[in-house]
């Protein structure tokens, strides 16, 4: 909804990697090999999808990222990517949810994954205090975060969105 209202692309790493999965690519065997692991795509892997998806000429009249950065390490990569193109982050977003709430969204989603059980919730809701968080702390230092409630309608959450991000351009 955000990227349609700002007429851009929607940029979802997860989607990236998904997709690179399924068409067991070089990078989708990779991701996996470390997901069976249980561990997180390196940051660099990241940022170098990132950085190569951005490349393309689609990418030139904005966009907005979902699921990145989720390290500091892959804050300070991205911002150093965005300087080398002469580009900025307008804002960085991060929806308030109790994790409750998360919990119940996710296990009632039914799309199949394999750690959409409680347990798995629960660990990656650490994995998410432990390295996500930080990043909040990291944008907020810089003016550029935007805290905003996500409890409520997608039309409501949409609407709160809007209004903690600069004005179309």
């Amino acid at each position: 909804m955000i990227a349609e209202h700002y007429n851009i692309i929607h940029l979802s790493t997860g989607s990236i990697f998904r997709k690179a999965m399924e068409e067991e690519n070089e990078l989708g065997q990779l991701i996996e090999s470390f997901m069976n692991d249980g561990q997180l795509v390196p940051d660099q892997t990241v940022v170098d999808v990132v950085e190569e998806t951005i490349s393309s000429e689609e990418f030139d009249n904005g966009y907005i990222i979902d699921g990145f950065p989720r390290t500091v390490e892959q804050a300070v990569a991205f911002d150093d990517l965005l300087e080398r193109r002469g580009e900025t982050i307008d804002a960085f977003i991060s929806l308030y949810v109790p994790d409750k709430e998360l919990e119940n969204r996710i296990l009632s989603r039914n799309e199949g994954r394999s750690d959409d059980t409680r347990e798995k919730v629960n660990v990656r809701l650490k994995v998410y205090q432990k390295e996500t968080a930080p990043v909040l702390e990291y944008y907020q230092q810089a003016k550029m975060f935007r805290s905003v409630d996500g409890t409520g309608t997608v039309d409501e959450i949409f609407q709160r969105i809007l209004s903690a991000l600069p004005k179309k351009r």
